[in-house]
């Protein structure tokens, strides 16, 4: 019987990368050449500046977007804040500093609030591919208040889970905290029950399609692959479905997707 579980245990560890949408650690071994990977920071960061964003939501796809549940491009969301900012020489400058809620390495069942650089961000993609929501500027000087505020930290609840569900706030993951900040923003308020409460009715999570078996045996895999906030169906915010929450309640002044090479109007 115990073979036949650890058995069951492996199978499964092998179909688990679907979902484990981590992509929202900081970067570990980079996948792509670190030139390639500033050029794209600056490319974001100029593209950013052009259009005068003061803060934006900025996501990356930190994995093979074919492993990905369906609906899921991006796995990870942060905030890029218009700042003055350090480089390694010492020198001063203004440039965008990123906001993360990143996963930590030795214990992947907690979180950290870090601040670094455009090119670190992207260090963890898998693919130079960025989705982008620029806020409309009532909306910007909200949320910058919010984030220069204790109430941004306050927000943040360490206990990791990558399907942390938006409505609960047992486990959380970097695109919920995102939207706890943005409900802060919006409706003028720290108070969580209050926020989850606006979130229950007004935020339509992402629908993530997991089998009863997959769901059962994941946390043995993982306990931050648990689902134990959840009911009968599985819900997460992605940067999809805030995106989606913005554009339907006129919060946001431009979405997009941007590539090396291109820029996508979403």
């Amino acid at each position: 019987m115990s073979h036949m579980i650890s058995m069951m245990l492996f199978i499964l560890s092998l179909a688990l990368p679907s979902y484990v949408m981590a992509g929202s650690s900081e970067a570990g071994k980079p996948i792509l050449s670190q030139v390639a990977v500033v050029d794209f920071a600056n490319r974001v960061q100029q593209d950013l500046a052009s259009r005068g964003a003061s803060v934006a939501i900025v996501s990356r796809m930190g994995r093979n977007p074919n492993v990905l549940p369906d609906g899921v491009t991006y796995t990870h969301v942060a905030f890029w804040v218009y700042s003055q900012t350090t480089r390694a020489d010492g020198s001063t400058g203004r440039g965008y500093q990123v906001y993360n809620l990143y996963q930590q390495a030795e214990n992947d069942t907690r979180s950290s609030l870090v601040q670094d650089s455009p090119a670190d961000f992207f260090a963890g993609a898998h693919r130079l591919d960025a989705g982008v929501i620029i806020p409309d500027v009532r909306v910007q000087e909200k949320l910058l208040s919010v984030i220069a505020s204790p109430t941004y930290a306050a927000l943040h609840n360490p206990q990791y889970a990558v399907l942390a569900n938006p409505n609960s706030n047992r486990f959380q993951n970097c695109t919920e905290h995102t939207l706890n900040v943005l409900m802060a923003a919006l409706y003028g308020t720290s108070d969580v029950p209050q926020i989850k409460a606006n979130i229950a009715a007004y935020f339509e999570p992402q629908h993530i399609q997991i089998g009863g078996l997959k769901r059962a045996f994941a946390p043995a895999a993982s306990q931050a692959l648990t689902t134990a906030d959840h009911g009968p169906t599985v819900s997460t915010a992605t940067f999809g479905s805030i995106a989606r929450f913005m554009n339907a309640n006129e919060l946001a002044s431009l979405v997009y997707r941007i590539t090396p090479d291109s820029l996508i109007r979403f």
